[in-house]
């Protein structure tokens, strides 16, 4: 991923007002993130961990999305969830499910799409294993890291595809 300024990140959202872009938490300073080992920055709200926020390119251009994270389970020492975007396990509390209102008419009638990701929002350094996950259990792939970077880009941009699919019909 490219080096992004505030401007182009809150220029970037699709799925909400100018003024709730106006008001996202940003991740901290920007001159400090290692944008060459991310394919999607990703963050939580530290003031509303319930929210997040995904920004990647999509082709020629920047595409962020607001996220909201479903109400937490239990708890599970023994049960692992995968992330539904890097195929990451983690113990059950590391994944999360996000839900993204649609973006245009459609997101303001209230509809959104959801998916599974790691809770951090960190599957860049997960695929990459800069990140090991708290999973007991471990599943052994057998395609090398290029391919498993290639997965996350197209899964990342096939979530991305279904938020703008509402607003380019």
């Amino acid at each position: 991923m490219n080096q992004v300024t505030e401007a182009e990140l809150r220029a970037s959202f699709v799925n909400c007002t100018r003024g709730e872009r106006a008001r996202i938490a940003l991740p901290g300073p920007l001159a400090t993130v290692d944008f060459d080992r991310l394919d999607f920055l990703g963050w939580r709200d530290p003031k509303a961990p319930d929210r997040a926020c995904l920004v990647t390119q999509a082709g020629d251009r920047l595409v962020g999305i607001v996220l909201r994270a479903a109400a937490k389970s239990a708890k599970s020492l023994t049960k692992s969830t995968m992330c539904s975007l890097c195929m990451t396990l983690h113990a059950s509390s590391g994944v999360a499910l996000f839900s993204a209102p649609l973006a245009g008419a459609a997101g303001r009638n209230g509809n959104s799409v959801g998916t599974y990701m790691c809770a951090d929002l960190q599957c860049s350094l997960y695929v990459r294993g800069l990140r090991k996950s708290d999973a007991i259990g471990r599943m052994n792939e057998t395609i090398d890291q290029a391919e498993r970077v290639d997965r996350l880009r197209r899964q990342v941009g096939l979530f991305i595809d279904n938020v703008l699919a509402s607003n380019l019909v």
